[in-house]
């Protein structure tokens, strides 16, 4: 296990469980620790995208996206279910892509992002749509919606592997690797949530159409 891999493994052992235990306690817990990773990412975007011409965008964006978080586990049905699910499904996309892509390698996906590779997409969706079968055994989604959860999990992912894209192509264009040093071995809070902040508010928009219903 290479150097960073093994801070990447420590790191997540210990903030995993706390980021669960709070967005699971919910109320003030969670609203701390959503306005810490938004002014942080705030913060990290301003070195980021400063002089550039999508600077006041970005933080539009961020507000839109923190926001839609904040109203899926707090206003929709005031319940950590659905917020754990997306938060889920974009977790696995990000370890899978991670752990296929390092073991198969292959073509690479696009240019803005040189680490990604065909086999690594290919891996987010396999893992992402092993969450599957967990959900159905915790009961947090019935097996007759299983064609619609394969979908749902699908788009998600997808749309997480977009966002992660489009944040390493501005960190390629202001030509840094990481958005900050604050998590060993994952980078800044940008680098570790960037697919989740596309993530959340599309599934925000889902539910305008009651699809979350389902689950």
């Amino acid at each position: 296990m290479d150097n960073e891999l093994k801070k990447r493994v420590i790191s997540s052992i210990f903030l995993i469980p706390i980021v669960f235990f709070i967005i699971i306690k919910g109320s003030y817990f969670f609203f701390f620790l959503l306005l810490s990773c938004f002014l942080i990412s705030c913060y990290e975007w301003h070195f980021l995208a400063k002089n550039r011409s999508y600077y006041v965008l970005g933080f539009i964006f961020l507000i839109c996206s923190f926001s839609s978080i904040y109203q899926i586990r707090m206003g929709i049905n005031n319940s950590y279910d659905k917020f754990l699910i997306i938060l889920l499904v974009c977790i696995f996309t990000d370890i899978g892509g991670y752990a296929f892509g390092k073991i198969f390698k292959g073509p690479k996906l696009t240019i803005y992002s040189p680490n990604k590779t065909i086999s690594g997409l290919l891996g987010s969706f396999f893992l992402a749509l092993c969450l599957i079968p967990l959900l159905i055994f915790f009961n947090k989604i019935e097996y007759n919606n299983i064609q619609f959860t394969i979908i749902y999990v699908i788009l998600v992912s997808t749309v997480s592997q977009i966002g992660d894209i489009i944040i390493s192509y501005f960190k390629r264009k202001s030509k840094i690797k990481d958005t900050g040093n604050l998590i060993p071995g994952h980078g800044g809070i940008l680098d570790r949530v960037d697919g989740m902040l596309f993530a959340f508010p599309f599934s925000y928009l889902i539910s305008f159409n009651n699809l979350f219903d389902k689950f």
